[in-house]
């Protein structure tokens, strides 16, 4: 039995308490001590700074590419951090350098061209051993160079001048006038219009070398019948100016377009390539041009409303084009400019098509087409299956019968480089999933002319950086590293930027204080994947414990047509509906943190139905209507005088929210144009940051009642 035994007062030990107390304080001053002295305080460039905006625009805080290119089955040409220009040779380990950084400080350049010899050099002017020839032909007076470039053989050189392409055979020969119809504004050659520049080709060439380079293939684009619209110049002269240029708009007429094929080689002779008899006549484009051997190239053509295509091998030497494969779709066709991969007899080739996933929808796979030995028709084989996709074919290794492509079968917001057997069954290896995994899973990738190397760039979140690694079959990779981007690595250390809190939102919503690549919100466009940017929203993340979240609904790209193609001819709708679901996701599962966002979803639901506004449809707000709901309905958008993006959206849009009562707030940058200026970057960084915390600061959390209370809707 256990006794209970009452003490007295006085039997109490007060002198253990006592020491007992002192103990305990002296703990506890020790703790407190310790989290003072240990607790780092934030002093200009030390580890867990907050990040700023003038930190976006420092030389540390930006990717180095080398822009290494292969220029022989062992030797890689790139540029190094320092500036100079080295070849490598990791056959034999040796380094050379081309042209030291000096050079480009003493002419004030960025940009740079070596011919294929490695004699010259080409920047904005022509450069042999510090002597200067001026591209300037006899022809040509007081006009603007437009375009200049080696060709593929010794210093073969092509330019052009007003809207006429001219070649010489090298650096001190005479120029030779290829076309003379060209005219300003009106005919092209060589050279893109807006359109096919914008939303063709995606870039100001419009000319091919054959291997060889006895062949140069061009368009010749006419936009006599276009209508023109008018870019206004406001500031440097005491009344506006503008530039005129042409522009088709839906139901006006399109650019007329003729493919070339000129010999350089004796007499000079150009041949028109025909297009298929579908389309002979009709408004089509030429989306994509490839030259598969000396005298024959891959060519696609497809119709005005982009939904039936082409892929032809014309012969140059007589102008005839051979079908050899024909896409439709009921709503439109999508990588109408990707290249096909042939085999050296031109005997078989891969491209990547829609191929139905079950009940999952299309995804593109890479399909391997063999001409028939039954009848002119090609056989197909699909290489590839699943609901992901194969976002580049690389190369095709006709020795070792495999192919290497980039796919998205780790994740739609990863890219990594297989490889698979052609023959047999198909057997993938990943090249890069074991390749600095944790830190990289976002790569781009260059194969060697043998097929056995491979260039990467690593364009993962935080791990930016270039190498090349064998890629000899059975056998252990083996890497030699170009450029390992430590300088960044380094300045991102030293930042205080949140990694660890993630919020997922099935897979379409994916917040992330990196910032992806920028992109025109168009059909096809990505905004969550693990490639590295930074940007202004990093700043509010780093700054202002913002939680930045970005969304993938429907309309966006890699993953399967049936999400990207549901906004057919539906813009401004689901897209608008898949936010709104992200938000009521949000406000169901997360009511602590994002307990405001209740308000906002309930405002932007109001002010759609109510005023049938969809700004989306405004390439001047794509993706700007959240943020007229945060900052007490105060529609925020910026205005550029581009030639994509018009001042007359602008004014239609701002003539709406007048008429129905709506607050506004617009940002002007006069006379900039698509891709703003170091100085406007920083302010419109600035502007976006501080329009932001504003809308914060002055937001107030809604009322219990508020939130309780049932939507009309």
């Amino acid at each position: 039995p256990y006794d209970f035994v009452q003490l007295s007062p006085e039997s109490r030990n007060y002198k253990g308490i006592a020491i007992s107390l002192l103990v305990i304080v002296a703990v506890c001053s020790l703790i407190t001590m310790s989290v003072f002295v240990l607790t780092p305080v934030e002093l200009p460039g030390a580890a867990n700074s907050r990040l700023t905006v003038l930190d976006l625009f420092k030389p540390e805080f930006s990717v180095h590419d080398p822009e290494a290119r292969w220029i022989s089955d062992s030797e890689v040409l790139y540029r190094n951090r320092d500036g100079h220009v080295i070849k490598f040779n990791f056959a034999l380990n040796e380094t050379e350098m081309i042209l030291r950084n000096s050079t480009f400080v003493s002419f004030k350049v960025a940009k740079y061209s070596l011919s294929p010899d490695m004699k010259y050099v080409l920047f904005s002017f022509l450069l042999c051993s510090f002597h200067v020839w001026e591209l300037n032909p006899p022809e040509v007076q007081n006009a603007v160079l437009q375009h200049a470039a080696w060709g593929v053989k010794g210093q073969q050189l092509i330019y052009i001048f007003e809207n006429n392409i001219y070649y010489q055979s090298d650096v001190q020969s005479n120029s030779l006038r290829i076309t003379s119809s060209g005219e300003e504004g009106v005919i092209f050659n060589g050279i893109a219009d807006w359109l096919y520049e914008e939303e063709i080709l995606q870039s100001h060439i419009a000319h091919w070398w054959s291997p060889d380079g006895e062949r140069l293939a061009f368009l010749m684009i006419n936009d006599t019948l276009v209508p023109t619209m008018f870019l206004p110049r406001f500031t440097g002269s005491p009344y506006p100016r503008s530039q005129e240029y042409p522009y088709p708009k839906a139901g006006q007429p399109n650019p007329t377009v003729r493919l070339l094929v000129v010999n350089l080689y004796g007499p000079t002779h150009t041949q028109e390539l025909v297009p298929p008899d579908g389309l002979r006549g009709r408004e089509h484009y030429v989306s994509m041009v490839k030259w598969i051997s000396n005298t024959h190239a891959a060519v696609r053509w497809l119709n005005r409303p982009q939904n039936v295509s082409f892929l032809t091998v014309c012969d140059a030497t007589v102008g005839s084009c051979v079908q050899k494969h024909e896409e439709a779709s009921d709503l439109w066709l999508t990588r109408q400019n990707q290249k096909p991969v042939f085999s050296k007899d031109r005997s078989r080739f891969f491209l990547t098509i829609p191929v139905k996933q079950g009940g999952q929808g299309d995804f593109h796979h890479i399909a391997m087409f063999t001409k028939s030995f039954r009848s002119d028709q090609n056989d197909v084989r699909h290489l590839t299956s699943g609901n992901w996709e194969v976002t580049k074919i690389l190369a095709y290794d006709e020795g070792e019968q495999t192919i290497y492509f980039i796919s998205t079968q780790d994740s739609p917001q990863k890219r990594h480089v297989y490889s698979a057997s052609t023959i047999g069954l198909f057997s993938q290896r990943c090249l890069t999933c074991e390749v600095n995994q944790e830190a990289c899973a976002f790569f781009d990738a260059d194969i060697s002319p043998n097929k056995q190397h491979v260039i990467l760039q690593c364009k993962g979140k935080v791990c930016a950086f270039s190498f090349w690694i064998s890629i000899q079959p059975n056998t252990a990779l083996s890497y030699f590293i170009l450029d390992n981007n430590m300088p960044l690595r380094a300045a991102l250390e030293m930042k205080k930027i949140s990694k660890s809190d993630k919020l997922e939102l099935t897979t379409l919503f994916h917040p992330s204080p990196y910032r992806p690549s920028l992109s025109d919100g168009g059909p096809g466009s990505q905004s969550v994947s693990d490639e590295y940017e930074l940007g202004w929203d990093s700043v509010l993340v780093s700054c202002d414990e913002v939680i930045v979240a970005r969304l993938d609904g429907r309309g966006t790209g890699f993953r399967g047509l049936r999400v990207l193609q549901q906004v057919h001819q539906r813009l401004g709708t689901v897209d608008v509906q898949d936010q709104i679901a992200a938000l009521e996701y949000v406000t169901s599962d997360q009511h602590v943190i994002y307990i405001y966002i209740y308000t906002l979803l309930k405002k932007i639901k109001g002010t759609l139905k109510q005023h049938n506004v969809t700004p989306s449809q405004s390439r001047n707000t794509d993706r700007q209507y959240i943020s007229h709901s945060i900052c007490k309905t105060n529609w925020c958008f910026f205005v550029l005088f581009s030639a994509n993006v018009h001042f007359q959206h602008s004014a239609e849009l701002i003539k709406h929210l007048i008429k129905i009562g709506a607050n506004y707030t617009m940002q002007l940058y006069p006379d900039e144009g698509h891709f703003l200026s170091l100085q406007s970057q920083k302010h419109l960084s600035e502007s976006l940051v501080g329009y932001f915390r504003t809308c914060f600061q002055d937001f107030s959390t809604p009322l219990p009642e508020e939130i309780g209370k049932e939507d009309d809707d």
